[in-house]
């Protein structure tokens, strides 16, 4: 099977085309920056330069092509210009899904994310929950578009379409917020910490690659979602093992008013300078982490057969990754 996949380079998209290199498919990735390939050229993957907010350019590397992976995102929690999250998240998935259907692939997975759901009335909530009334990021609310677009070409044109759906991902050569977040704290540059019995699900890296890979190769599951992630921890749990097995100090616990003002405090100075102050963490951050998710991804473990790393495993391999 010769696979086009977006986002390769990316934390997610380098342990998939690692898994990817382990099988007999072959790839053709979509790459923004040839610089940041060099993974990609030590696989010897096939390459073509472009981008998912440029149409004619995603079909044209797509020709030939038997399948698609869809990963390429924006993750961050603030941008100075907004418009780029619905340029690349919704935009983007517009044309990538439209280059299928030119191109009659066989099937689309594309990596969404929990964050579309908001807070269920359901928890922990499962693939068919109804989503809750409020996104809390911009990152949300555009991904939740993204999707949009995704299932309406599914029901009216056919689609042959899959969605995974990666809690809080772990694990090394983590370049996210979350990534960013460990390496503060581990370095000391979080002190205090709030919002401790907020709860997340989490996932590593690893097993997301699996999933995708699985979702792509099981037969007669178009139309399917799969949530990836099974151990659901309080902030507190989270710092309590993540201070065990770095050696850093636990934060001191502080007042969730208190946070929001600060938070409050650095978004105004981001928005009128252009600039997030160093190791503030943005609103829509704050705003996400505050509301949570726990979900249930026992489905992803009965139909694709994936055993989920334990949390202690995630954290380990994460810190070690960032003293390497």
């Amino acid at each position: 099977m010769k696979i086009f996949i977006t986002g390769a380079t990316g934390f997610i998209g380098t342990h998939l085309v690692r898994r990817l290199a382990q099988t007999e498919h072959r790839m053709r990735c979509l790459v923004r920056t040839p610089a940041k390939a060099r993974l990609l050229k030590e696989l010897g993957v096939e390459m073509t330069i472009g981008d998912v907010r440029d149409k004619n350019c995603v079909r044209e590397g797509m020709q030939g092509c038997d399948s698609v992976i869809h990963v390429a995102g924006l993750y961050s929690w603030w941008e100075k210009d907004k418009k780029v999250y619905r340029d690349i998240h919704v935009t983007g998935t517009r044309n990538v899904m439209e280059a299928a259907l030119d191109t009659a692939v066989a099937k689309v997975v594309y990596v969404s994310t929990p964050l579309i759901y908001g807070k269920p009335a359901a928890c922990p909530f499962t693939e068919a929950s109804p989503v809750g009334p409020v996104r809390f990021s911009e990152y949300a609310r555009t991904k939740y578009q993204a999707e949009q677009v995704a299932w309406q070409l599914y029901e009216q044109r056919g689609l042959p379409l899959v969605v995974v759906y990666p809690g809080a991902v772990l694990g090394p050569g983590d370049t996210t917020p979350s990534g960013q977040f460990i390496k503060d704290y581990v370095q000391g540059h979080i002190p205090v910490a709030a919002f401790a019995k907020s709860t997340m699900t989490w996932i590593h890296v690893r097993d997301v690659a699996e999933a995708i890979v699985r979702a792509l190769e099981k037969e007669d599951n178009l139309g399917k979602k799969y949530l990836l992630g099974k151990y659901s921890l309080t902030f507190q749990e989270y710092m309590a093992l993540l201070s065990e097995i770095s050696g850093a100090p636990l934060p001191r616990w502080i007042p969730d008013s208190i946070t929001m003002a600060i938070v409050l405090l650095s978004q105004w100075v981001a928005d009128l300078t252009g600039k997030l102050p160093a190791h503030a963490t943005p609103l829509d951050g704050i705003r996400t982490m505050r509301a949570g998710f726990v979900f249930d991804g026992s489905k992803a473990e009965r139909e694709l057969g994936i055993a989920y790393t334990p949390m202690r495993v995630m954290l380990e391999e994460e810190i070690a990754s960032l003293k390497e």
